[in-house]
């Protein structure tokens, strides 16, 4: 039998592949974090006909004869250059500018996707489309360690901003340096202790007869302090704090010019306890939690991974991949350190399919496939040839 007919069916089944990828590539055009995949041939075993000689004597060397048997699949090669940003608004959307793979946990294996079209389920957890949870780390305070091991990042209404009791406060305004002798000023601001009840810390000033202002503090527990704030050309030089309790005023910022005077609280560091309304995702990765409290914290990160060899990525559907002996170990680690890059929110990042090299690719396979079969029909001629000697 024609080994050309062989040649030809390797052809034909080569070609077929190729247009397999080609039209998965073009079905995904849309697709988000798609990432398109090209065709790799490479020709089977050849049968030697003639070995090679080395040169001897006055005879010179042969080189061998061999006729190729057709063509085979190599590899299907993925492309991982990064797609299009597609802006959507929506705050939980991510797209990873440069290197990186957000991780995610699928049924209870971790895979690895592109796609950042996150949204939050019914417990809060962070979510691809398919139901696999985003990996990262949750914080404790507000505080986020990178360097422990990624799981399941939780965004839930119900989490709380633990409450802080107050241990400073500062105060600002004038003290009127033309004021009577015994005009009072008084000034109230609302304090926390550690459980977040509420209690409330009152400053009383007094014009003196030397020119200066007795200060008293008072707080709701009845803990009381005094102090004598003087003035020289409108600057403080008496007492600077005032310590009532756990709370320490600071009174610095207090000045003594002539005329319109009052003086009120400007901060203290105390809150009560806060349930998360509305978070934002920063370019490293950060969620920021706003409370009900007015406090605003991160309460989580989102990890991002990076291979040696992403192109040893095996592809798992759903845009996901899972690693592979020749993609190497995941290296994880915080957006925008090392090689990974930095996070946008409320963007996605689209296919990278080319649809002109796609439909390029199109004609090439078409092209070579009919040449193929081209082949096969002109064995069989042959092949017909041959069997009509017998009748001529």
């Amino acid at each position: 039998m024609l080994r050309s007919l062989d040649s030809g069916v390797s052809g034909l089944q080569a070609q077929q592949t190729m247009l397999d990828v080609v039209g998965n590539n073009i079905a995904n055009v849309n697709t988000t974090g798609y990432k398109s995949s090209s065709v790799e041939f490479e020709d089977t075993l050849s049968q030697m006909i003639g070995t090679a000689s080395a040169p001897q004597g006055n005879q010179g060397g042969q080189s061998p004869a061999q006729v190729g048997l057709g063509v085979r699949v190599a590899a299907t090669a993925t492309n991982f250059t990064e797609g299009a940003a597609q802006t959507t608004g929506v705050g939980t959307n991510l797209m990873i500018n440069g290197d990186g793979f957000f991780i995610v946990n699928n049924g209870g294996q971790t895979q690895y996707t592109r796609s950042g079209a996150f949204t939050t389920d019914a417990a809060g957890n962070l979510v691809s489309p398919d139901g696999a949870i985003v990996q990262g780390w949750n914080a404790t305070n507000g505080v986020v360690n990178s360097s422990a091991p990624v799981s399941n990042i939780t965004l839930s209404t119900t989490g709380l901003s633990a409450a802080r009791a107050t241990s400073k406060a500062a105060m600002t305004g004038n003290l009127a340096d033309d004021a009577a002798v015994g005009a009072t000023v008084n000034s109230q601001v609302t304090v926390y202790d550690a459980n977040g009840a509420q209690s409330n810390l009152t400053m009383a000033f007094t014009r003196n007869g030397t020119g200066g202002w007795d200060v008293t503090g008072t707080d709701a527990a009845g803990n009381t302090a005094s102090g004598l704030m003087t003035f020289a050309s409108g600057v403080n030089t008496g007492a600077q704090t005032l310590t009532v309790g756990a709370v320490t005023v600071d009174l610095s910022k207090i000045t003594g010019f002539a005329g319109s005077g009052g003086v009120n609280f400007a901060s203290q560091n105390g809150t009560a306890a806060g349930s998360l309304q509305s978070f934002s995702i920063e370019g490293d990765g950060t969620i920021m939690g706003a409370f009900s409290n007015g406090e605003k914290q991160a309460v989580g990160r989102v990890a991002l991974a990076n291979f040696t060899n992403p192109g040893g990525l095996q592809k798992a559907g759903n845009s996901n991949f899972i690693a592979t002996p020749n993609s190497g170990l995941a290296q994880v680690g915080q957006a925008g350190s090392g090689s990974l890059g930095t996070m946008t929110s409320g963007a996605i990042e689209g296919s990278n399919v080319d649809l002109a090299r796609e439909f390029t690719n199109l004609i090439v396979a078409q092209r070579a496939f009919q040449a193929s079969a081209r082949v096969i029909t002109t064995s069989d001629d042959v092949l017909q040839e041959l069997l009509q000697l017998k009748t001529q």
